[in-house]
């Protein structure tokens, strides 16, 4: 059997709509087909439309492993990260792209935005790839299952599914805890949690971990007023500490679920007139670079040890893509925090 049948074959036994279905909706052949997806540049325009309107009237996907029987290893990673918006995810993309280039690789990068991730998810899942790296998955991502069934490599990192997976990540629940106990330990009785969404990990454990802390320390839970779930865009982030600091008694203190909510939330609080330490106390958490700057030297809460959980990843995912293997790659660092200058008694 020669290359390409053996491509349609396994394309054939692994999706409900195949390249053949659409050949008969564009009434072209199989091998047009291929060619459209491979190199539409030596196909007329005019048959390229035809097909791309069949594959989306189809709701076609090219199956990853199918495509890679005909280059059998592209020597390519997919990344799919977070918001630009929060430096995290900047110097993660940094150290994956920079590893896998140094290792031979090139890194396709996806960038998450809006909290929808279903397209770029279709996009990553037509290209030939010979592993996927990504943070952007939910807790309870219909897309899990699609990432499990294929014959590569995925590894999630600073996030995880609910039903496990191979991933990369520190402890959040116990983040939260130290959060809590730093900052109840400084004095602090009125605390404000600033976060992100619940269906993702992070986000959901570090609030988690924080108020069950708080609770045991305290005997009290934080009133809902104190609770902030934001988008963690900068314009959430202030319309929160807005309402935040108009509550009586507003809080002395605030945890801020990432360091880059931790940076908005000081840059309004310091436009509403108040200090920082003095008047709130402020704690991140990620212990990015710029959480070590001078002009603020930000407390936040981060894991020991130089490499980042995205170069971590990189290090594992490149792993088992040269030496294919069954054991599963769960890594769950252990927190530690950071006292700087922005928390005090």
């Amino acid at each position: 059997m020669n290359t390409y049948s053996r491509l349609v074959e396994e394309e054939e036994r692994c999706s409900l709509v195949s390249s053949r279905d659409v050949a008969k909706h564009a009434g072209v052949s199989q091998s047009t087909v291929s060619r459209v997806l491979n190199d539409p540049s030596k196909v007329n325009d005019q048959i390229v439309k035809k097909v791309q309107e069949a594959i989306k009237a189809l709701n076609y996907r090219p199956n990853s492993v199918a495509r890679s029987l005909v280059s059998n290893r592209t020597r390519t990673i997919a990344l799919i990260s977070g918001p630009l918006h929060n430096p995290f995810f900047v110097e993660t993309t940094t150290s994956i792209v920079n590893y896998a280039e140094s290792k031979g690789y090139r890194t396709m990068v996806f960038f998450e935005n809006t909290g929808e991730n279903k397209p770029i998810y279709e996009e990553v899942l037509s290209e030939r790839v010979d592993g996927i790296l990504l943070s952007s998955i939910f807790r309870d991502d219909p897309i899990f299952d699609d990432l499990q069934n294929l014959d590569i490599p995925v590894i999630m990192y600073n996030r995880r599914h609910n039903k496990g997976g191979n991933f990369v990540e520190i402890d959040n629940m116990q983040s939260g805890r130290l959060a809590a106990s730093h900052l109840l330990g400084l004095g602090h009785q009125h605390i404000c949690v600033v976060g992100g969404p619940d269906h993702t990990s992070t986000f959901y454990g570090r609030k988690q971990g924080f108020l069950e802390e708080y609770k045991t320390l305290t005997g009290t839970e934080v009133p809902p007023s104190f609770i902030k779930d934001t988008n963690t865009t900068e314009g959430a982030v202030h319309e929160s500490i807005v309402e935040v600091m108009s509550c009586t008694p507003p809080p002395s203190a605030i945890f801020a679920a990432t360091d880059a909510i931790a940076i908005y939330v000081m840059d309004k609080l310091q436009q509403m007139g108040f200090h920082v330490p003095e008047d709130v106390s402020v704690c991140g958490m990620d212990n990015v670079t710029l959480a070590k700057h001078q002009s603020f030297q930000l407390t936040s809460i981060g894991h020991k040890g130089p490499k980042n959980l995205g170069l971590i990843s990189a290090e594992y995912l490149i792993e088992m893509m040269e030496n294919p293997s069954e054991q599963q790659v769960q890594i769950t660092l252990e927190p530690v925090l950071y006292d700087r200058k922005t928390t005090k008694s």
